[in-house]
């Protein structure tokens, strides 16, 4: 099975809008943002504040405009400095009622100082949520797991085991050490799935690749497989999460390691045009059949082959790549010949390198 992107190479062109329609768009935007936005003339004085940034500081309009911030923002240091520094800053901001904000800064060409307000309490209380929802579910199920396997190691020391008996506890120890791994991944996975946020930066392709494969370098000695990687250089830029891509790399390269023969090679490949980035990972390994190539990314499965049952997973890797990817706006799919190998393959948006820059400016 295998699946062809063709890049689009037509070039899309907009018209300008004039200035009474760019002022039109400005003060639309200005208005009903939810972001702050607070604007100082050259001299430093504050000529304007939206509805949300006056709603985000609890501070009347009328209090703010024509005062200057060290007049009427004294009581926020960090706010402060976001105006008292030049060039670009970036500032994690208190707000009332227990609130925070990331601020960001920036000299326009007229002079002016322009600060955005970014209201993150909710990413962050999320984030904390996920981590103790993670701990909490790891605790409560790897105890009664670490029981399982200990229960089973010890049933041997009272007595000959038969055969048979011998390879169902050899089952359960397997069965246990899969749920031990599974345990963080499912909570991961149905956070992603859930629609939880997912960072909005610049992802340099190459050095999330390398970061994956640095990670796993170690399991490939182990399996005495070679990686070698090909990269496009440069790569086509692209916005999205760099922590949740490296993890989706990281599942699909583990997946190639622990089903290649050893004394093999897994080949990394990455590159793209204006519109698309993609990025390919080859093994020589077991390989998949025909007719179970749509299940592999279903969640918990696994192959029939005994083989692939044989090595320890939870069938978890696969379907979190493809989640993650999804959520990138790109797609992933899957060629294999059985006993010969397999190809994975994926797709991102690429994104005007205009948008990189300015979302570079604003780190």
């Amino acid at each position: 099975m295998s699946r062809k992107y063709q890049p689009n190479s037509t070039t899309n062109t907009f018209p300008l809008p004039s200035v009474d329609n760019m002022t039109l768009a400005y003060d639309f935007i200005f208005r009903s943002t939810s972001d702050g936005i607070l604007l100082t003339n050259p001299e430093g004085v504050i000529e304007q504040m939206n509805p949300a940034g006056a709603a985000m500081l609890s501070i009347p309009v009328e209090e703010i405009i024509g005062r200057t911030p060290e007049q009427c923002l004294r009581h926020n240091p960090a706010l402060l400095n976001l105006f008292a520094r030049p060039g670009g800053q970036t500032l994690d901001i208190r707000l009332p009622k227990r609130r925070l904000a990331v601020g960001v800064a920036t000299t326009l060409a007229s002079g002016e100082r322009m600060v955005i307000l970014h209201d993150v309490t909710e990413k962050q209380d999320l984030d904390s949520r996920r981590v103790a929802l993670a701990h909490t579910i790891a605790h409560d199920l790897r105890n009664p797991i670490a029981a399982i396997g200990g229960y089973a190691d010890l049933v041997g020391k009272f007595g000959g085991l038969n055969e048979q008996q011998d390879k169902f506890l050899g089952r359960i120890r397997q069965t246990t050490a899969k749920l031990h791994e599974v345990v963080e991944s499912l909570v991961d996975l149905a956070w992603i799935e859930a629609g939880m946020p997912l960072a909005h930066r610049p992802i340099e392709m190459g050095a999330v690749i390398n970061k994956a494969v640095h990670q796993l370098t170690a399991l490939a000695v182990a399996h005495k497989i070679t990686i070698a990687i090909s990269l496009q250089d440069p790569l086509p830029p692209l916005m999205g999460d760099p922590e949740r891509m490296e993890l989706a790399i990281y599942q699909i390269l583990h997946n190639a390691i622990m089903y290649s023969h050893p004394e093999q090679t897994i080949a990394i490949h990455a590159w793209g045009d204006l519109n698309e980035c993609y990025c390919s990972v080859a093994d020589r390994g077991i390989g998949i059949a025909d007719e179970e190539i749509p299940l592999i990314f279903d969640r918990m499965y696994r192959s029939k082959d005994e083989r692939v049952r044989d090595i320890p997973g939870g069938g978890l890797g696969l379907t979190m790549a493809r989640t993650i990817i999804s959520r990138h706006g790109g797609d992933i799919w899957a060629a294999s010949n059985l006993d010969v190998g397999s190809t994975f393959t994926f797709v991102l948006p690429a994104v005007q390198p205009e948008t990189i820059s300015y979302a570079a400016s604003q780190d």
